[in-house]
């Protein structure tokens, strides 16, 4: 039977400010913090997540590639069942917001304590989970940790990833964090991760908690224009090679495909040129070679494919119109995530019961539950982000939605744990 769940806003609130010191950053707005993979400060902060975790009597162990779990067998459960399991990560990209990531893992641990400590008798046993470099700021893109415990990475090959100057297995030796084993996410009965919107819908809705329907995959592609580096001033306009005039082309083009898209299609499609580099970048040359970054993302995975042979085909056109030579090669796909249906009825089950207003919202950003999905049920909350604001010490959610959002993952946690909760 589930009960009514007491979360302590001010535990919560000390756990993310406290874990906000760990590689604290000169901000002149709000608060920053650069801990990356390995990094003192991300050991720091591990340091502290494990203390806190064993002062709440959870059983704490870390796998080899550094991901930490802290176990609670409830006296009703069954400890061979399959647990149900919460949280995030702790690692942040350079000079990021102090909610990214550290707030879903302290929501976390904050619901386990809130269930702990009330007469509801979970049959299964809970874990809070930390996973490793989540955002692709050293050692690997992205996702590193929850890669590996759903068996998409292998660890020795994982632990052998370098950042030009270190492994990661050096870097989490020499903060403690090379454990043993692998944390298995298939074992698990289901997974639920708080996270910040990173956008406005919430805030603009006035509400403060979204159940996410599905994460938007992605495809990345690094692209070439060559043409021919020429002298500004003494190459006719009609003589040019001009690389960069091409590109820009496709930018331009990359724009209006993603917006023509979004306007017709799932509302969700998007796509970005997101690094531009010139050779030989001197204002009296005539560009001769440009390279690019493509980003492309939707709910929809026939969207990015139509939006990729869209530039494609741009591309080709180039060649034949401006006579450059170009090249195109996407090293990086996500299929868009559905998440679990399971998991949101019961979490705008757990909102409603608590009186705690919800929207369902799709994610743009990538996050660990993004692969946990691949494995096991998995949902997704958000809570509302303060003028949209993310990967910045501009981050900011309002403490009470906080609360609010922990409040639901509590509840929503229990009943996914309680044996005699319909699903």
């Amino acid at each position: 039977m589930v009960t009514d769940l007491a979360v302590d806003g001010a535990s919560l609130r000390a756990d993310v400010e406290r874990t906000a010191a760990f590689g604290a950053v000169d901000a002149p707005e709000g608060r920053g913090r650069t801990a990356l993979p390995g990094s003192e400060a991300n050991g720091e902060a591990r340091e502290y997540l494990v203390d806190r975790l064993r002062e709440t009597g959870l059983e704490v162990r870390v796998d080899a590639v550094g991901n930490v779990a802290g176990r609670w067998t409830p006296p009703d459960a069954d400890p061979d069942a399959a647990p149900v399991a919460a949280g995030s990560h702790l690692d942040s990209v350079p000079r990021g917001g102090i909610f990214d990531g550290v707030l879903g893992v302290y929501a976390a641990l904050e619901s386990v304590r809130a269930i702990k400590d009330s007469e509801a008798t979970p049959t299964r046993p809970l874990e809070v989970v930390c996973f490793t470099g989540e955002e692709g700021t050293r050692f690997a893109d992205g996702v590193l940790g929850s890669s590996v415990a759903t068996g998409k990475r292998g660890v020795e090959a994982t632990l052998a990833l370098s950042d030009g100057d270190t492994t990661l297995e050096a870097a989490l030796e020499r903060i403690g964090y090379r454990g043993t084993g692998r944390l298995d996410a298939s074992e698990w009965d289901a997974w639920l991760e708080l996270h910040i919107e990173q956008t406005t819908r919430l805030g603009d809705a006035g509400v403060p908690v979204g159940v996410v329907s599905d994460i938007a995959g992605t495809t990345r592609a690094h692209v070439t224009v060559d043409g021919e580096a020429d002298h500004s001033g003494t190459t006719g306009m009609a003589e040019r090679t001009d690389a960069l005039a091409a590109a820009s082309e496709f930018v331009l083009e990359v724009e209006r495909r993603a917006g023509a898209t979004a306007t017709t299609g799932s509302e969700t499609a998007v796509g970005t040129v997101g690094r531009l580099d010139v050779e030989p970048g001197v204002v009296n040359v005539v560009p001769g070679s440009a390279t690019l970054q493509l980003d492309v993302r939707s709910t929809a995975a026939g969207e990015i494919r139509r939006q990729i042979e869209a530039v494609r085909r741009l591309l080709d056109a180039l060649e034949i119109e401006r006579g450059v030579s170009t090249s195109f090669a996407a090293d990086y796909t996500v299929d868009p995530t559905p998440l679990s249906e399971r998991c949101r009825r019961i979490a705008a089950e757990a909102a409603g019961r608590s009186g705690i207003e919800t929207r369902t919202v799709h994610s743009g950003a990538g996050h660990d539950t993004m692969q946990v999905a691949d494995v096991t049920e998995a949902g997704l909350l958000f809570v509302a982000s303060e003028n949209g604001r993310s990967h910045s010490p501009r981050e900011r959610a309002d403490w009470n939605d906080c609360t609010a959002a922990t409040t639901v993952l509590a509840e929503s946690l229990c009943r996914l744990a309680t044996a005699d909760h319909p699903t």
